[in-house]
């Protein structure tokens, strides 16, 4: 019998091959992106100290967002994030899509902090 396995480990698995390559330093930090069925969050992470400079997701209060799993709500937490960044002093990073596809609501996310001032 062939088991299958699950989209979620296959997903895994092609995130650890990324984060093999990818790497946030203290000069250019990680963008990681994680994305679940309601909700899209966004942190950009020193991993030289292991540390969560700024971040940001569709569940912050200061969004008002009816609903977190769309497109329009990763293009808002992207601006977010780029504007957390800026107060930061954060310019350059390194995107790390987290395994998922560049398309849609994580291509709306990278479009939004690159539009807003984040360099990748």
């Amino acid at each position: 019998m062939i088991l299958k396995k699950s989209r979620n480990e296959l997903r895994k698995a092609r995130h650890e091959r990324i984060r093999e390559k990818v790497v946030g330093t203290t000069e250019i930090p990680r963008l990681n992106v994680f994305r679940s069925n309601q909700n899209i969050f966004a942190q950009i992470i020193d991993d030289k100290n292991a540390v969560t400079l700024v971040s940001a997701s569709s569940i912050d209060k200061e969004l008002k967002l009816e609903n977190g799993g769309n497109v329009e709500a990763a293009t808002k937490v992207g601006e977010l994030l780029a504007k957390r960044a800026k107060k930061a002093k954060i310019t350059k990073v390194t995107f790390d899509r987290g395994g998922y596809q560049y398309h849609g609501r994580v291509k709306a996310l990278a479009d939004a902090a690159r539009a807003n001032g984040l360099e990748f």
